[in-house]
């Protein structure tokens, strides 16, 4: 039998408006009873937000959503402090869960968020590094945070065949520096920073539990290939095209098929046990490749994160 740890609690999403974000949100308010939390929706402000959190409060879930443009680090900053007024305030019950989905991949890896950063490494990585910091002491344990990997961070062979390159590692700073003007950026750069991005997930994930307490476990969560959702949002028409019909392929994952994994994965006693980023293929504890832990790596990529984050005035 189901059941979540202790009260369910409040969950916070980000990404909520589209893809596993939405399919996820709407899950966990379509749990019975005692097992569906409060939800927290971070996400891009628009029509989206609003019909996510109104369906989510169809199915009976208490709902606040939160505007946030995770380019942006004010936004971000602003968000965490919303979230803690609600949280001081009542308005919802103690936060049990953060889940981190929200993500995207560019077409030009020049290009730069509000704040300077390359845009992919800024979303992806910087934004919920700097979210999941301001609200570390806002938890109430037993709490768990759900961090979204990928396997394009080992790119398989079938992967590469469609294009889709391994992680190039490199020191942060210089993965959060948009690429010169002078230098093309083709799908190969922008596939190289995606899996970056997740490389540097698996990284945080790592070194963010080794600074927590039993109290607070972090698991990072693989749903699976995933074609033509909108991740891919920032990528030409007829990239969008192929994608999409890649995903009426059998055998091809959707928000819909992992989306109760992942809610599994964010409240049931099952799941209880992650801890120091365990790497969770859907719902099979997966070892990661030798070089996705690295201490030396791990403790840089925290160091720098400070240094990028600080850099951003508050």
């Amino acid at each position: 039998m189901r059941t979540t740890t202790t009260d369910a609690g409040t969950v916070l999403v980000t990404g909520p408006t589209g893809g596993l974000g939405r399919a996820l949100t709407l899950e966990l308010a379509g749990r019975p009873g005692p097992e569906r939390p409060d939800l927290l929706l971070v996400g891009r402000p628009g029509e989206r937000l609003t019909e996510v959190a109104a369906a989510a409060r169809v199915a009976g879930a208490t709902v606040h959503k939160i505007p946030c443009d995770l380019s942006q680090l004010a936004d971000v900053r602003a968000a965490a402090a919303t979230v803690q007024d609600l949280l001081a305030t009542g308005a919802v019950r103690p936060l049990r869960a953060l889940v981190a989905v929200a993500g995207l991949t560019v077409n030009d890896t020049r290009a730069a968020s509000a704040d300077g950063y390359e845009t992919t490494f800024a979303v992806n990585y910087l934004a919920h590094a700097q979210l999941i910091g301001d609200l570390l002491g806002s938890f109430e344990e037993p709490a768990r945070i759900v961090l979204i990997g990928s396997d394009t961070y080992n790119a398989s062979r079938a992967l590469q065949m469609m294009g889709v390159p391994a992680a190039d590692w490199r020191d942060p700073a210089d993965l959060a520096r948009p690429a010169p003007a002078e230098r093309s950026s083709g799908a190969r750069a922008t596939g190289a920073a995606y899996s970056n991005s997740k490389l540097a997930i698996l990284y945080y994930a790592h070194e963010l539990q080794r600074r927590l307490g039993d109290g607070i476990g972090v698991a990072v969560f693989e749903p699976g290939f995933m074609p033509g959702t909108g991740l891919t949002r920032e990528q030409g028409p007829v990239v969008r095209a192929m994608l999409r019909a890649m995903a009426r392929l059998p055998g091809m994952a959707s928000p819909s098929r992992s989306a109760p994994a992942l809610a599994s994965i964010t409240l049931d006693d099952r799941w209880a046990r992650l801890r120091d980023g365990t790497y969770v293929v859907i719902d099979k504890d997966t070892e990661v490749a030798p070089f996705a832990r690295d201490r030396d790596r791990e403790l840089r990529l925290w160091e720098a994160t400070e240094e990028l984050l600080e850099k951003v005035p508050r």
